[in-house]
């Protein structure tokens, strides 16, 4: 049976697409080869592209942060993105993120269906819309899908929900409180979606 620890050996020499050339390393998933809820982000930022690891920039720690107050064990969990290199623009020494494309993300997603065939979680969360379209719907929207949960062929259901990023980006003290209230009341409606009888399909 093939492992995490294999596919992520073979996909750090991964040259699908050009974005191998200029990111550090390939950024592969991480968690538990048995979890049960896998979280799904776009791609690695820059933080993520010299440490070799997810969300461990400003997103991750908001992650880490909503996580924990949702009472979710970050270890319980297994945390990817649909792109594993990162894509990025230069502004003087700054590398500023750039959505991939859809050619990119088709590239890489051999990558993500082979951790989801690997893991096999009850549940998908599909962190902001890239993920969502990736997964869900070509046209889905987070406002259309956050708060649902849908069967899907990687896992008992997906559903959706805000990119922590998203939290960082409001312009103001009040609304990155109101962003970030509303992702932790998404991810406790997950907690308990979690621990539901699985519904087979048929």
């Amino acid at each position: 049976m093939t492992t995490l620890k294999q596919l992520k050996a073979e996909a750090a020499t991964c040259t699908s697409c050009p974005l191998y050339r200029d990111a550090t390393q390939t950024v592969f998933g991480e968690g538990a080869q048995g979890a049960r809820l896998v979280f799904v982000g776009e791609q690695p930022g820059d933080q993520e592209d010299r440490t070799g690891h997810p969300f461990v920039g400003p997103a991750g720690r908001e992650l880490d942060d909503c996580l924990e107050a949702a009472g979710i064990d970050r270890n319980d969990v297994y945390i990817t993105n649909v792109v594993k290199h990162f894509k990025f623009t230069r502004r003087g020494k700054r590398r500023i993120h750039k959505k991939p494309n859809a050619e990119e993300i088709r590239a890489c997603r051999q990558w993500l269906d082979d951790e989801l065939k690997t893991i096999k979680p009850i549940g998908i969360v599909c962190l902001g819309a890239t993920a969502a379209q990736a997964l869900i719907d070509r046209t889905a929207t987070i406002t259309k899908t956050r708060g649902t949960f849908q069967p899907t062929e990687h896992a008992d259901w997906i559903t959706a929900t805000i990119h922590p990023s998203a939290i960082l980006r409001a312009p103001d003290d009040e609304a990155r409180r109101e962003e970030r209230d509303a992702f932790i009341r998404d991810l406790k409606r997950i907690k308990k979606e979690i621990k539901r009888p699985i519904r087979h399909a048929g």
